[in-house]
């Protein structure tokens, strides 16, 4: 839990208190989403655990996606730069949100970050890499267009049982680290049907960064929300 706001912790930030938090949040959130779609951007909001392999889909992505559209990334994280730093390895442009206490971010964290950025506008896709946490997160709008959650089968299949508010938001499930799939209890079908039980329209989609299975699928489905948002013709 935060300092800042107590995610909805009344004893430690009073409900009317955090009720104007998340009314300045949303605005804010507009304000990023209008930004966004008038420089043709579709923002990606990447939420997951600790671990769940959200920096490595995105080195995975750069991969698959090198000529076919500028990337960017922010990452949040408590402290350090290290998942910026892999990222600009892999050819994506990264600025690191470092949120101190704060467990998530929040509109205007994403606000000022773009205001730095190296890119400006120049950019088709803006990949947001959360805080790694499947609670506070899934609270705050950034103004993001998609919303993607990264469960790693090392994690258990009762995770979206267990934090569903994460997995109702999600657009897309990234069911990540499927190479590893031997070596865990449960099988693929106990997670798709985990997302399902929680999830008004599940969308589970399984990769893994280490052998790159999935993940020109996960592109391919990047490419088609980006012309279905931005009115544009997706690239074959």
């Amino acid at each position: 839990m935060c300092d800042k706001c107590g995610c909805g912790d009344t004893r430690v930030v009073p409900v009317d208190l955090h009720e104007r938090i998340l009314e300045a949040n949303e605005r804010q959130a507009r304000h990023n989403r209008e930004h966004f779609a008038r420089n043709g951007i579709l923002a990606v909001n990447l939420m997951g655990s600790p671990g769940s392999g959200k920096t490595a889909v995105l080195e995975a992505t750069a991969r698959a996606m090198r000529t076919l559209g500028r990337l960017g990334a922010l990452t949040g994280d408590l402290a350090t730069d290290n998942d910026a730093q892999r990222l600009r390895a892999a050819g994506i442009p990264s600025l690191t949100i470092t949120t101190g206490s704060a467990c998530h971010l929040d509109a205007d964290l994403v606000h000022h970050a773009l205001h730095n950025a190296p890119w400006g506008s120049d950019l088709d896709y803006l990949f947001i890499e959360n805080v790694g946490n499947l609670v506070c997160p899934a609270v705050y709008d950034l103004g993001e267009a998609l919303n993607v959650v990264a469960l790693s089968v090392t994690e258990g299949e009762d995770k979206p049982l267990k934090y569903p508010a994460m997995f109702r938001k999600a657009d897309l499930v990234l069911l990540t680290k499927v190479d590893l799939l031997p070596h865990v209890t449960a099988p693929l079908s106990a997670f798709e049907d985990a997302v399902a039980r929680v999830a008004p329209a599940p969308r589970v989609l399984p990769v893994s960064a280490v052998t790159d299975w999935g993940v020109a699928d996960w592109a391919g489905w990047l490419r088609a929300r980006r012309a279905a948002c931005v009115g544009e013709t997706a690239l074959v």
